[in-house]
C-alpha cells in the first residue's frame, strides 16, 4: 500500500464517519424515529429528548454521554455494561499513557537512523511508503544502541498495563460487591442450582429426595425446591398457543383498520386452513383463531400436569429464606463424590438454559473437551482461507492470479480505493460468519446460563481472532510473498517472519481506522436498524406487539464486541514499539468507542441478563494474554535485530504470569462466589418467597388456573419452619 492509498483510506473513512454523524443528528430528532434511537429510555418510561427535539442541539448527546456517571450507566443498563466501560477506560488509559512516552521518545530515535535507506528497501509496507517507514523500529540498524530506547519502552508499556489492570480489577470488585449488597430483592440471590442428582431411593419421588436432603442440612432456612422437568412437549404447545394469540391480535387489528378505512361495518379477515395458508377451506380468521386457542388451552393444562408428574429430571432449583444461606450453599461441597449433588449459584430465570441442566458431570467434561477439539479444528480450517484472503486481496497478487482484471485494477481512482479497503472489508465479512457457531458450541458444553455461554464463546472468539487475524494475516501474507526464498533457504523462515511484522503495520493501521470510523459511525447512526424498522412498520406490523418486536434493540452483544475490542488491543500492543504511530489509532478507537457506546448504553440497548460483572475476569485474562503476546513478539523482534541485550526482556513474561497469579488469588474468588459479608446486608423489605419461587417457573408451565397442589409432584411445598431472614 502506497502513501496515497493510506491517506485515501483514512480520508474516506473520516468523511463516512462525519456523514453518518450528521445523519444521526438529523434522524434522531425526528419523532417517528424515537423508538430506534431511544428505546431504552422509552421502555423505562422516560422522555427520549429531555427538553424536546426542536430546541435540542444536535450534538447534545456528546455532552450527555461525557457528563454521565457510572451510576447512570448502572441504572439504565446494569452493572455488566458499567464493567464494560471500566474495560474501555482501562485500555484507553494504557494506550494514552504509553503514547505520551513512546511517541516523543521513539519517533525521533527511529527517524534519525537510516537502516531503510541503507538497505534500499521498505519495511513498513509494500510500495513507496518511506516517510512512515522512517518512524518505525524497522528503520533501526541491527545491533544499534538505539534499540535500548525500544527496550525501555517495552517495559514502560508493561508496567502501565499492570498498574491500570490492578486498579481496574479492584474497582470492578467493589462495584460487584456494592451491587450484591443492594437492599433490593433479587430472586437469584435466594436460590441455588443443584445438578447431578443421584439415583432415586426406592419408594421416594424426586421432590421428596431433594426436600429431605436440603431440609436435613438447612433445617431453618430451606424454603422449597423446584425439580427441573423435560418441557419439550409443553414448550411446543405453549409456542403454538402464543402463535395463535399473535395471529388473533393481528386479525383483530386488520379488522379494526378496515372499519376506519372503508365501510363502517368493516371487512372481516379470512384465511385458508390448509398448507401454509395457501390451500384448504377459506374461513373467518378471528373465529378460527379463537377456536384454536380454546382448543389448545386444555391441551396445554393437561400437558403441564403430565410434565410435572412424569417428566422430572436429575436437577433442581432450591430456594432459601436467607441470602446468606443461599450464598453459603452455592460455595459448599455437599457430597463426598464430585459427580453428585453439584450445587452452584442460580442464574437469573431469564438466562437459564433449561435443556442443559440435566446433563451429568462427566458428560459435561467430555462435551467440553470435544468442543475444544472442534474449536481447534475450526481455527485451523479458518487459518487457511484467512491466510489466502490476506495474500490474495493485495492488488499485485490479484493481477498475477486473475490477469483479466488488470485493466480494471490499473484505473488510478479504483486502484486507490481497492488498495485502501479490499483486504480489510474481506476480513471483516469473513469474521462475521463465526460468532453464532461459537455460541452454539459453548451451549453444547452443558453450560447452564446464557451469560456463561456468552463468556465462553467470547473467549473462543478472542483466541480465534488473535490466531487467525493477527498471526494468520502476518504469517500467511509473508509466506505467500516469500515462499520461493524460504524454499531455497528454509533456515531463514524465523528472520523472514520477524521482519514481516513491520511489513504488515499499514494493513493493521487501516484496519483499526476502518473499525473506529466506519464501524462506530454505523453504530451511532443505526441506519440498518432504522431502515428495517420502517420497512416492517409499513408493510408487516399491524399490532403494538409486532411494532415493539420490530424496534426492540437487544443488548450490547458482548460475545462479539469484547473479542473485537481485544483484537484491537492485541494489534496495538504488539505494534506499539515496532510502529508507534499505531498508538494514536488505538487511543481514538477506544475514546470514540467509549463516547458512542456510552450514548447507546444510556439510550438504546436493553440488557438481556445481569451477571454482576462476571465478564471482568474473562476480559482481564485476555488483556494479559495480549500483553504476553506483545512481550514475546518483542523478544523475537529484538532477536531478529541481533540486539545482544535482548535477554533483559526475559523477566517481562515471567512478571506477567506472577501478576496474573496474584490478581486471581486476591480478587477472583469474589467473582466466582458471593462473599457472605456481602450477602448478609439487610434488605429494605421482607422478601415475598412465593414471588421469588414463581419467577423461576417456565412460561410453558406457569398457569394461573393450575392450583399449587397440582404442582406438588415437581414443586415442593414451602417449609413450615422456614423464617424470612436476610
Amino acid at each position: 500500500m502506497d502513501f496515497d492509498s493510506f491517506l485515501t483510506s483514512l480520508g474516506t473513512s473520516f468523511i463516512i464517519f462525519v456523514v453518518l454523524m450528521c445523519l444521526f443528528a438529523w434522524l434522531s430528532s425526528k419523532p417517528g424515529n424515537t423508538v430506534v434511537y431511544y428505546p431504552n429510555r422509552i421502555l423505562k418510561g422516560l422522555d427520549p429528548w429531555e427538553g424536546g427535539s426542536r430546541t435540542r442541539n444536535p450534538f447534545t448527546w456528546i455532552k450527555e454521554a461525557m457528563s454521565s456517571s457510572e451510576q447512570d450507566v448502572i441504572n439504565m443498563s446494569g452493572l455488566d455494561t458499567a464493567v464494560y466501560f471500566v474495560f474501555m477506560s482501562t485500555v484507553l488509559g494504557i494506550f494514552a499513557l504509553s503514547g505520551i512516552i513512546l511517541l516523543p521518545a521513539l519517533l525521533p530515535v527511529a527517524a534519525t537512523d537510516d537502516s531503510i535507506q541503507a538497505a534500499g528497501k521498505n519495511t513498513t509496507s509494500i510500495g513507496t511508503f518511506n516517510d512512515l517507514d522512517k518512524l518505525s523500529m524497522g528503520n533501526i540498524t541491527a545491533k544499534s544502541s538505539r534499540l535500548w530506547a525500544f527496550l525501555v519502552a517495552t517495559y514502560w508499556v508493561s508496567f502501565v498495563t499492570y498498574f491500570l489492570l490492578w486498579r481496574g480489577y479492584k474497582h470492578v470488585s467493589e462495584l460487584r460487591a456494592d451491587a450484591l449488597m443492594s437492599p433490593e430483592v433479587r430472586p437469584q440471590q435466594f436460590a441455588v442450582l443443584v445438578r447431578d442428582l443421584p439415583d432415586l431411593p426406592k419408594g421416594q419421588s424426586r421432590k421428596e429426595q431433594v426436600d429431605s436432603y436440603f431440609k436435613a442440612i438447612y433445617p431453618d432456612t430451606f424454603y422449597r425446591s423446584m425439580v427441573v422437568t423435560n418441557n419439550k412437549e409443553a414448550n411446543k404447545i405453549y409456542e403454538e398457543l402464543e402463535g395463535y394469540k399473535k395471529k388473533l391480535a393481528r386479525a383483530e387489528a386488520v379488522y379494526a383498520e378496515s372499519k376506519s378505512a372503508g365501510k363502517p361495518e368493516g371487512t372481516r379477515p379470512t384465511i385458508k386452513t390448509g398448507f401454509l395458508g395457501l390451500l384448504g377451506k377459506r374461513v373467518d380468521a378471528i373465529e378460527y383463531y379463537n377456536e384454536k386457542i380454546k382448543e389448545i388451552i386444555p391441551k396445554l393444562e393437561a400437558e403441564q400436569k403430565i410434565t410435572l408428574k412424569e417428566k422430572q429430571l436429575g436437577a433442581a432449583l432450591v430456594f432459601f429464606t436467607s441470602r446468606v444461606a443461599a450464598a453459603s450453599a452455592a460455595q459448599s461441597l455437599h457430597a463426598q463424590l464430585v459427580d453428585t449433588w453439584t450445587v452452584s449459584d442460580a442464574p437469573e430465570s431469564r438466562e437459564l438454559i433449561w435443556n442443559n441442566l440435566n446433563i451429568k458431570f462427566f458428560q459435561r467434561q467430555i462435551r467440553q473437551y470435544v468442543v475444544y477439539v472442534i474449536v481447534a479444528l475450526t481455527i485451523m480450517f479458518y487459518m487457511i482461507p484467512i491466510g489466502l484472503i490476506s495474500a490474495l486481496t493485495t492488488l499485485d497478487n490479484l493481477k498475477k492470479i486473475l490477469p483479466f482484471l488488470k485493466p480494471v485494477i490499473n484505473i488510478t481512482a479504483l486502484k486507490t480505493v481497492l488498495e485502501a479497503y479490499l483486504p480489510q472489508i474481506a476480513l471483516i465479512v469473513f469474521l462475521a460468519l463465526l460468532p453464532k457457531l461459537l455460541l452454539f458450541l459453548s451451549k453444547t458444553e452443558g453450560i447452564p446460563a446464557v451469560s456463561h455461554a456468552v463468556r465462553a464463546a467470547s473467549g473462543k472468539y478472542f483466541y480465534f481472532t488473535v490466531l487467525n487475524v493477527f498471526i494468520g494475516v502476518t504469517v500467511g501474507g509473508t509466506l505467500f510473498k516469500t515462499f520461493k526464498s524460504i524454499e531455497k533457504d528454509p533456515n531463514s523462515i524465523v528472520d523472514v517472519l520477524a521482519n514481516s511484522l513491520p511489513g504488515n503495520a499499514t494493513f493493521f493501521l487501516t484496519y483499526v481506522a476502518l473499525q473506529f470510523f466506519v464501524g462506530y459511525g454505523l453504530e451511532l447512526s443505526r441506519i440498518v436498524p432504522l431502515i428495517i424498522y420502517h420497512l416492517k412498520r409499513k408493510y408487516l406490523c399491524k399490532t403494538e406487539a409486532e411494532l415493539k418486536e420490530a424496534w426492540f434493540p437487544g443488548d450490547l452483544g458482548y460475545g462479539t464486541r469484547v473479542p473485537s475490542d481485544m483484537l484491537i488491543v492485541t494489534i496495538v500492543f504488539c505494534y506499539s514499539c515496532i510502529a508507534p504511530l499505531i498508538i494514536p489509532f488505538g487511543v481514538v478507537y477506544f475514546a470514540l468507542g467509549w463516547l458512542i457506546l456510552r450514548n447507546q448504553a444510556l439510550k438504546v440497548y436493553v440488557p438481556a441478563y445481569e451477571s454482576y460483572g462476571r465478564m471482568w475476569p474473562h476480559m482481564f485474562l485476555r488483556l494479559v494474554a495480549a500483553l504476553l503476546l506483545y512481550q514475546i513478539t518483542m523478544l523475537g523482534y529484538f532477536g531478529s535485530k541481533k540486539f545482544i541485550y535482548v535477554g533483559f526482556l526475559i523477566p517481562l513474561p515471567i512478571l506477567s504470569l506472577i501478576f496474573v497469579y496474584i490478581c486471581q488469588k486476591r480478587f477472583y474468588k469474589s467473582f466466582s462466589d458471593t462473599a457472605l459479608e456481602v450477602a448478609s446486608r439487610e434488605l429494605k423489605e421482607t422478601p415475598s418467597m412465593e414471588h421469588i419461587f414463581r419467577s423461576y417457573i417456565p412460561l410453558s408451565l406457569n398457569s394461573e388456573k393450575v392450583d399449587d397442589d397440582q404442582f406438588e409432584d415437581a414443586l415442593s411445598q414451602a417449609s413450615r419452619s422456614g423464617s424470612f431472614v436476610v
